[in-house]
């Protein structure tokens, strides 16, 4: 019997023993990603599990190197677009036989941030590391010189690298769709005397919601859109529409729905831990009550001029200017709105989101939505401001516009608009220009 005890002692001693001994769940990276911004790299890597890491540089020559515990790489590097980037190669190895050790040889020094990101909904946990650029060159912002100074749209294509947005039929994808239509609507605006258009995201890579505002107000712009082509529960939902930011939170299920999915990206891009303000509550409260009055009905006028201008050639979800709590609206000095232009759930509008022709049509609509506005109201000390009486000014009649709401929206007479325009009555149809008299 003692020589059984002492027996199974033994055992249960050596089981402990190679228990200890056996490495943690190991975490295993399934796949690498990348994304060339402006200003920085982002290198993804796409893991089965949570992981501990440490970053660190050396010298002659550059390297990163990420050590992550107890992981195994069963991905693959050989196709990552390094053109264009800072890094030459990546390369990999396992570390004291159970860490796995990554390490980026680089063309030239940089600045390393990484960090980690839960599983959020169909994305893997993920560890992110950012390369930014050093002794980046910024980009000269518009001169507001004189009386001269062009008005500034800031165009905000939403989602973009790890993010893509709402997903359509086919792999349709929102960012793509929208980048597109951002890039349209540059070339538009730059055809019009008096403005410069400023594309906030120009390639496929992610900016944070804060980011992007910031983005604007470096641009000095006037105008900060927003480009989005959402999804919702219901596959019929249809339509374009035109939100400003609310304080009080949205105005109908649609918008709560989108206000939500919208800010939540930042859990999907990896926007880290950034904080939504740098001020206390108190001062932030007195900000916002002070500023953003005054901001919001400036975007809502220029909302509802877009929204006349789209409304003309395509299905409007909502009549009127909605208003929702997005996070990439709140900025207290810049107008903002923020446009969807369909559903991307929706099978037909999924179709006319993918056709070029729609994407140049939208676009150009929206550009003459927002240059109508400008126009009728330019702002103090710009080129259309100092031309005003020499430009003419045009509006494109929408569904549920009247003649008598027109000429109050720009401050003249009925009978002045109907002397302009050669008519005889006030019936006018939906899709007809009208010229817009000098106030």
């Amino acid at each position: 019997m003692r020589r059984l005890v002492s027996g199974l002692v033994a055992v249960v001693n050596a089981l402990l023993l190679a228990a200890t001994a056996l490495p943690a769940m190991a975490a295993e990276v399934e796949g690498v990603r990348l994304w060339r911004a402006p200003d920085h790299t982002r290198l993804v890597f796409d893991l089965d599990g949570p992981a501990e890491h440490k970053l660190f540089t050396l010298n002659n020559p550059h390297r990163v190197v990420i050590d992550i515990s107890g992981a195994r790489f069963s991905g693959s590097t050989d196709d990552l677009p390094l053109t264009d980037t800072p890094i030459a190669g990546v390369r990999h190895a396992v570390k004291n036989k159970r860490d796995l050790r990554v390490v980026l040889d680089l063309k030239q020094a940089v600045n390393p941030r990484s960090f980690a990101l839960r599983r959020v909904e169909n994305k893997p946990a993920r560890l992110v590391v950012d390369l930014h650029d050093r002794d980046k060159v910024e980009e000269k912002t518009i001169e507001h010189v004189g009386s001269k100074r062009d008005i500034v749209i800031a165009i905000d294509a939403g989602h973009g690298g790890e993010d893509p947005g709402a997903l359509g039929p086919g792999g349709l994808r929102e960012k793509d769709v929208v980048l597109a239509i951002a890039r349209y609507l540059h070339k538009s605006i730059e055809r019009q005397p008096g403005f410069t258009a400023k594309l906030v995201r120009t390639g496929d890579y992610y900016i944070p919601l804060r980011g992007r505002v910031k983005k604007g107000r470096e641009m000095r712009a006037d105008l900060f859109v927003s480009l989005h082509a959402d999804a919702f529960t219901r596959k019929d939902a249809r339509g374009a529409g035109v939100y400003a930011v609310s304080s009080r939170g949205a105005t109908s299920e649609t918008a709560r729905f989108l206000a939500q999915r919208e800010n939540e990206s930042d859990l999907i891009g990896g926007a880290g831990s950034l904080s939504l303000s740098d001020k206390d509550d108190t001062l932030a409260g007195v900000l916002l009550d002070l500023s953003m009055t005054a901001t919001m009905n400036a975007s809502l006028d220029i909302g509802s001029s877009v929204l006349s201008a789209i409304g003309s050639f395509t299905h409007l979800h909502k009549k009127k200017v909605e208003q929702a709590n997005f996070s990439v609206l709140r900025n207290p000095d810049v107008p903002s709105i923020l446009v969807e232009t369909g559903f991307i759930t929706n099978p037909q509008e999924a179709r006319r989101l993918r056709d070029p022709s729609f994407q140049k049509r939208m676009a150009e609509k929206l550009s003459d939505g927002i240059v109508a506005h400008f126009t009728g109201r330019p702002p103090a000390g710009s080129w259309l401001a100092a031309n005003a009486d020499r430009i003419d000014r045009k509006h494109t009649i929408a569904r549920g516009d009247t003649l008598s709401g027109i000429a109050a929206r720009y401050n003249i007479s009925v009978s002045e608009l109907k002397q302009a325009n050669g008519m005889q009555t006030s019936m006018i149809r939906v899709g007809q220009t009208l010229t817009i008299p000098s106030g």
